[in-house]
Parts: C-alpha cells; structure tokens; sequence
C-alpha cells in the first residue's frame, strides 16, 4: 500500500477526530489545546468558485461557508495524500471525494486513481491526474478535480503524514469482512470477520498479487479500512486519547476548514451521518506515448457526476 494512502486515512481520521472533540459540551478543559491546533492545521486558499456545464447543479450563494453549514447544506471535501519528496512539492498519490449530505443522513465516498488521464486545468496540459498537485499545489489539485467531475468542491484536506497504524491503535483497531483467506508478509488472514490493529490494517490493506480482483480487490479493502476509520471518529468522545491524537497533527495536515466549521459539523450534523456508502470509478489502462494512464470514459464520468448530483440534492430525502 503506498504511503499516501495511509495518510489520507489518518488525515480522514484525524480531521473527523479534531470534529468530534466539538460535542460533550465542547470538552471545554481542552478547548484551548484544540483550537490552537485547528489554527495550525488551517491554510485557506484562494477561493473559486466552479460553474458546472450541468444547468441542474446550481452555484450556491455567495454566503460564507458558516452561514451555508448552519442552514445544513451539504458539503463536499477533497482529501489528498500527499507524497512529498526533498526539493520537490511532491504528488497527490491519494485523491478521494467525500460528498455529505446531513438530509440524507448519509456521506458519499470515492477515490478518484491517481493515474487518471485529464485536463490539468491552469497548467494547459493533459497528464495523470496526481500530478496537478505537483504543477500548482492546493489550489490547481482542486480546480482540475472539479473540471474532471464536473462539480464543485467545498473543502479539502492535505496530509503528508505518517502514523496511520498509530491512530488505528488509538481508536482501538479496526473490524473488516474478509472475503477469503490469503497470507501476507508473515501473517495469515483468516476469511469472515477480523479485529486487525494498526500493524495488520495496514499488511490488510497492502496485498495485491493474491487478490483475484488486483488493484480493485485491494482498493475496496482500503475503503472498508477507511469507512470504519470514520466511523469510529465520528463516535469518538474519550478525552485522554484525543490529546493523543492532536500531538499526531501540527504541520502534517493542512485543510481550509475552520476551527468555527469543525464545531457546528459535529454539533448540528454529527448525529445525521448514519451511513457511508461507496462506489469505485472504472477505467481502462493504456500506453500512450510510452506511459501508462487509466482511461475514464465520458460515460463513467457522467454516471459519477450523477451520483454526485444525487448525493448533494436536498430536495431528495433519504428512503
């Protein structure tokens, strides 16, 4: 499993850890200690705003995002796991979109592979989708993600950390539904339902080779990781170990939501969250002019801006 991946899931982890701090009366006694560091967690950027080409996904209203979250409107994030390199601003090996709808009670979950064939929007080129980070960081990472799903963006997450075993431990590990038997780098995972630490979570979420499915085998199982990284998170309350998990933080994670947002996600839309589903992009790979891409057809783009589209209606209740 590459690093990246491991730290969009701590990032996810411990971004919705840093929310949940925000019930239980606020946990006032460490109120302090977490507003200092959303403060050091939080880089905004320069703000867009997309217009899609679907005349159904109306632009929302020029309120600031406060105001937007207190009405519960839903939101979309972007998280990106960033490899950064020595002397270089690195690539976003890890793209994945969360789209939450508290109406719907529901958050809508996908990755976004980082060798996708697009349009890097301001560099004028078309390349791997990852590599829109490493042109123009942030703010380019997110504009081309939007051009490539036709929809806009609210928020993102950029972490560059390692400790994904750390936080699985803290949260007290992890159950998955292990749909065969294989054995990885010196451990035997037995198939049905395991309880894996952070060490096993992470050799869980590595195995490929033996996988009948390849790459999509293993990323349905780093999205079964993830979800339940969430879900823990969001039922997060235990004191002692959110200290723990802040000093995971500082300058690893940097993210444009406020200290003001986290809070009245986790007080007004907390309990909404019932449920996370998730949906896999299909492609296709193929050489061009000596470099392997994976090809997303428009209709595979259509049907996931589709899903999005469906995810963010607040006109449609949850069934």
């Amino acid at each position: 499993m590459r690093r990246g991946w491991r730290r969009a899931l701590i990032g996810i982890g411990a971004g919705l850890v840093i929310l949940a701090v925000g019930t239980a009366g606020y946990a006032w006694h460490l109120y302090g200690s977490v507003k200092e560091t959303a403060g050091k967690i939080y880089e905004p950027i320069k703000p867009t705003v997309y217009v899609s080409k679907d005349p159904e996904v109306t632009v929302k209203p020029q309120q600031a995002a406060q105001a937007l979250i207190e009405k519960r409107h839903p939101f979309t994030v972007l998280v990106m796991g960033v490899d950064e390199r020595e002397n270089d601003k690195g690539r976003s090996d890890t793209l994945i979109v969360l789209a939450v709808n508290p109406e719907k009670k529901s958050i809508l979950m996908f990755n976004i592979p980082r060798d996708t064939r697009t349009e890097i929007i301001g560099h004028g080129t078309t390349d791997k989708i990852n590599h829109a980070y490493a042109f123009g960081g942030v703010s380019m990472a997110k504009n081309t993600v939007e051009h490539f799903l036709d929809y806009p963006i609210d928020y993102y997450i950029r972490i560059n950390m390692e400790g994904f075993a750390h936080l699985i431990d803290i949260l007290g590990g992890v159950e998955v539904n292990n749909p065969f038997a294989f054995y990885y780098e010196d451990h035997q995972f037995d198939k049905g339902t395991l309880k894996l630490n952070g060490e096993l979570a992470l050799k869980y979420s590595r195995m490929r080779y033996d996988d009948p499915r390849g790459d999509l085998g293993r990323n349905a199982r780093q999205r079964e990781i993830l979800t339940e990284v969430m879900k823990s998170s969001l039922q997060f309350s235990n004191i002692t170990q959110i200290q723990k998990i802040l000093k995971e933080l500082g300058s690893s994670v940097k993210t444009n939501i406020t200290f003001d947002e986290m809070k009245t996600f986790m007080t007004d839309y907390r309990e909404d969250l019932g449920s996370i589903d998730t949906v896999e992009i299909n492609g296709s790979g193929s050489m061009i002019n000596k470099v392997w891409y994976m090809l997303v057809s428009k209709e595979e783009k259509e049907r996931i801006h589709e899903l999005l589209k469906e995810q963010m209606d607040t006109n449609q209740t949850a069934s």
